[in-house]
């Protein structure tokens, strides 16, 4: 196949194809599953894919402690301002935790929701942080009205299209009046940002649903008070007016060459959004 951009230096062409090919027969798989299916697929997807592409990225950043404290060191510039400390933090898609230990110094609790609980079992964690494994569609353990503030990164992009409206009716759910959800997704202008960059124009693997601004205001149906965007990369994050990002998608919507998309990630970076109950 044809190399849409130039591979990362510490992978072959090999390798990259094989983690396309399998990603992408994984992901039509999940596309075409129904609920009940999409639970176990859910449930065992990245097991699978590490299983067949042992150099996948993510496997390599994860053994890295450099990488994980600039991560969560990316993060925590973002979501601090909205911790406080008798409050309930939930984090969708938590990971190895770290990012819920960090924010467990400026909230009252700290609680990760995830398909499983990939916290090192060597690693010492507060005890306001705690973990619920979630199978993306049932999630009573959180009652209604308990949470103060709801983050998620690099998530939405993932979900199934039937299972959208769920994810944001289960916020909205767990929230308190006047509480927060806060995300942040790739933006689709300057994507896709799955493995298939390399060989598609459009996202064909993990990423099922790319998003722009305009995506997100047709999140006002689940009746969310107010919306608040921000230019957000790395540890700058800027509160925007919706227009800076309806007026910069009316005019980079065409644009699909690799190197002009790399412009277009200077003026939008991420898909990065407050949600207010």
């Amino acid at each position: 196949m044809q190399l849409r951009k130039p591979l990362p230096t510490n992978r072959s062409y090999a390798q990259v194809l094989n983690h396309y090919e399998v990603e992408k027969k994984l992901a039509n798989k999940l596309k075409q599953a129904d609920k009940e299916s999409r639970k176990e697929i859910y449930s065992s997807m990245y097991d699978v894919l590490f299983s067949k592409v042992p150099d996948h990225p993510r496997l390599t950043k994860r053994s890295s402690d450099a990488e994980s404290r600039k991560k969560v060191g990316h993060r925590m510039a973002f979501i601090k301002r909205f911790l406080k400390q008798d409050e309930t933090f939930v984090e969708f898609a938590s990971g190895d935790g770290r990012l819920l230990k960090e924010a467990a110094n400026h909230c009252h609790k700290a609680i990760g929701v995830d398909i499983s609980d990939q916290r090192d079992k060597d690693e010492n964690f507060p005890k306001n942080v705690s973990v619920i494994v979630y199978d993306g569609y049932d999630l009573s353990e959180i009652t209604d009205g308990s949470v103060d503030f709801v983050f998620s990164d690099q998530l939405i992009e993932h979900l199934h299209n039937d299972d959208v409206d769920l994810h944001f009716t289960t916020i909205k759910r767990i929230l308190k009046k006047g509480g927060a959800y806060a995300f942040r997704t790739p933006h689709a202008f300057c994507g896709p940002h799955d493995v298939s960059q390399y060989f598609s124009h459009t996202p064909e693997c993990f990423h099922l649903k790319e998003w722009s601004f305009k995506d997100v205001k047709a999140l006002e149906q689940f009746g969310f008070g107010r919306m608040k965007y921000y230019w957000s990369a790395k540890n700058i994050h800027v509160r925007m007016p919706r227009f800076y990002f309806s007026l910069l998608e009316m005019l980079l919507k065409n644009i699909n060459s690799y190197k002009l998309r790399n412009i277009t990630q200077l003026f939008l970076p991420s898909v990065t959004c407050v949600l207010i109950k």
